[in-house]
């Protein structure tokens, strides 16, 4: 389940992120940049995750460290499996 590349940098992710923190809209960034308001509107949301003024999600951080956390248990099951098959 491999990502593609992120679309956009993360500088100009940043610079939607602070328009709207500076009193523009999402939509209307939406309408004079390529993203739409969804997308702008979820990276902000995300910023105020990481910045810890909203609670409603997962920061940056810790979605790493989930993502981490799962690829290692994975590893572990299939190690676990191969093992108990050479056991046998």
């Amino acid at each position: 389940m491999a990502k593609s590349q992120a679309r956009y940098s993360a500088e100009f992710r940043e610079q939607m992120v602070e328009l709207v923190r500076a009193g523009r809209s999402p939509h209307e960034l939406a309408e004079e940049f390529e993203p739409s308001a969804q997308t702008i509107r979820n990276w902000y949301y995300q910023a105020e995750r990481d910045a810890g003024n909203r609670s409603d999600g997962l920061s940056s951080e810790e979605q790493a460290e989930l993502r981490r956390l799962r690829q290692e248990n994975r590893q572990l099951r299939e190690e676990r499996e191969i093992l108990g098959k050479a056991a046998a």
